[in-house]
């Protein structure tokens, strides 16, 4: 008989109790005999889409056909607007660790969770019609060309089947991350290649856990708020070389950190499956 999944909630410290217990027995998730060979340092291409003409689209939709699309698909949009940091990514690239599958800054390990890029795109049910509206089409356009732009220039048939699924119920966010761990893994293996995760989620989520933005407090709970519009509102430096990045995360300090993010509203979080013991997408 195969075993089920465990489905029930936890306070803090039984997750505390449980997650030292595990690293005491069990050790690290590595495979007996694991020796790390990474690349002293990676060359990554970060080729975006050319976002212009869906940034012409929305701006001429009334308010009727926003709103269509907010109810719909949260604060996909705003996606469209986030400048991508090419340095930057390129030089978070460089602390991949991907026998961990996390960021690793000195001391400091951390990775993007389902929770947090839920709370970013505010899509934790999206609906849409058999019958595509133009709103459907636009959606799409954003799935293919900003999330999971593998294909430059057009939409890979694995997103319009992903796409097709969201009707029943099924959420984006796990696909999302596991392309992203996945390009990750295989540009810090190979010691180079091109970026083909979101590039606008990672780099939105990165600035949330580090150089404290603004506290949000009640903000939170109105209907109306966007941690990625807040996001996208919140000045940034541009300026930085590679290299310069590179010297500023080496020497990141646990105090630099933003342990909680400020935007979520606490809630349930995924730890583990069941008897597995590492969470879902971390052996990508």
């Amino acid at each position: 008989m195969e075993k089920g999944f465990l489905d029930r909630v936890e306070d803090n410290a039984a997750v505390q109790v449980w997650s030292e217990r595990i690293q005491r027995e069990k050790g690290d998730s590595l495979t007996v005999g694991y020796e790390s060979e990474l690349w002293d340092f990676t060359r990554v291409s970060v080729a975006q889409n050319d976002l212009r003409e869906l940034k012409e689209i929305w701006d001429s939709w009334g308010n009727e056909d926003k709103q269509l699309f907010y109810h719909n698909y949260g604060d996909l949009h705003y996606l469209l607007d986030i400048k991508v940091d090419e340095y930057l990514l390129r030089a978070i690239t460089q602390f991949w660790n991907p026998a961990y599958s996390c960021f690793t800054f000195g001391k400091v390990d951390l990775v993007p969770t389902i929770e947090e890029y839920t709370a970013l795109f505010r899509c934790p049910r999206i609906q849409t019609d058999k019958a595509y509206s133009r709103v459907d089409v636009f959606a799409l356009s954003i799935y293919g060309l900003v999330i999971f732009p593998k294909a430059l220039g057009h939409i890979e048939d694995a997103v319009s089947d992903l796409f097709d699924k969201l009707d029943k119920g099924v959420t984006p966010i796990p696909a999302i991350l596991a392309e992203t761990f996945r390009s990750l893994n295989a540009c810090r293996r190979a010691g180079e290649g091109r970026f083909i995760g979101c590039a606008q989620l990672l780099l939105s989520w990165f600035h949330c856990r580090f150089w404290k933005m603004e506290k949000v407090l009640c903000k939170i709970f109105f209907e109306n708020y966007s941690p990625l519009k807040e996001l996208e509102d919140t000045p940034r430096r541009d300026d930085l070389s590679g290299e310069k990045w590179i010297a500023i995360l080496q020497n990141l300090q646990v105090e630099d950190v933003e342990w909680k993010t400020p935007w979520m509203i606490p809630d349930e979080i995924l730890y583990r499956c069941g008897e597995f013991d590492w969470v879902p997408l971390l052996g990508i």
